[in-house]
């Protein structure tokens, strides 16, 4: 197995960078504030919704890919840090760092993750009495994401059971790390393709109306702070292998700025003059949006 790989994606499947007791102070405090910036990323949408008993506006593509990203990013962090099967075969795959580098922060930032984008996701329901658009669900391509995952790890479940060595337990062969392997693979297309449907809204909408921008802002900080960390961390050690030699976790941070800049680009750019003033105006403009996505 390709085990630098498999090193990368247990570095990659959270966006937040455990610290390390040799950083610099500074480098830690970067850490803490993007681990602060992400976790207050997820209450701004829930509020706005809340706030405007709407969610048009908000793809429901964005927290139900939300779910199943920190899903999957929770259960491969469960297996990291509590599993001594896997953690031995990660051992065994890494002697050199033989310690996985999730820490509890990083599960208690899934399962908080998990909760947040479940509770966005029930207010497209009628539970909550919002106003909802008729027959609104998730789009033909996420629900492929959706299927193509749950096969995926059931194909890699099926693989290690049929040609693992010991029943998977051999670490030298298709083991039960590579299942968790796969799950985390799922939370990187997630992130990735998460940001997409909800930009393609927007586009057709001419508007970002009802997509709260502050979670955005929350989401660039917690960005920005994260690769100051990677810099900082490299620089004081002279060794830029952490980020050269790691080109996913890189990557996706990267991608996630990309997409947050386009939103702050169509916030307060591209459709600055869509912002809604008044109960009257936007009931009249929501109707307006519902009608320009269903066209």
């Amino acid at each position: 197995m390709a085990s630098p790989q498999h090193l990368a994606l247990a570095h990659a499947v959270s966006r937040k960078f455990p610290p390390n007791p040799s950083v610099s102070p500074a480098a830690s405090s970067s850490h803490r504030r993007s681990f602060l910036s992400w976790s207050l990323s997820f209450y701004p949408q829930p509020i706005l919704n809340a706030q405007r008993r709407s969610t048009t506006g908000l793809a429901i593509d964005f927290p139900t890919l939300n779910i199943l990203g920190f899903l999957c990013y929770f259960v491969s962090t469960s297996a990291f840090l509590y599993s001594p099967l896997i953690r031995h075969q990660y051992a065994v795959r890494n002697p050199v760092s033989p310690e996985p580098t999730v820490r509890l922060n990083d599960l208690a930032f899934a399962a908080h993750a998990v909760v947040l984008s479940l509770v966005t996701y029930s207010q497209f329901f009628s539970c909550w009495g919002y106003r909802q658009e008729k027959g609104r669900r998730a789009s033909i391509p996420i629900l492929g994401i959706l299927v193509g995952s749950v096969l995926g790890v059931l194909v890699t479940v099926f693989v290690v059971e049929s040609r693992g060595a010991d029943g998977g337990n051999d670490a030298d062969g298709w083991a039960w790390i590579d299942v968790i392997y796969a799950i985390g693979y799922v939370k990187l297309v997630v992130t990735i393709t998460k940001y997409i449907p909800q930009a393609y809204t927007n586009y057709l909408r001419k508007s970002t109306s009802g997509w709260s921008i502050a979670q955005i802002l929350f989401d660039l900080t917690g960005g920005v702070l994260s690769l100051l960390q990677l810099v900082l961390d490299a620089s004081l050690q002279n060794d830029w292998s952490g980020i050269m030699g790691n080109p996913i976790k890189l990557g996706l941070g990267n991608a996630s700025i990309f997409f947050d800049l386009i939103f702050i680009l169509q916030h307060y750019w591209l459709y600055r003059g869509r912002h809604l003033r008044g109960k009257d105006d936007e009931e009249t403009a929501l109707l307006r949006d519902e009608e320009a996505v269903r066209s």
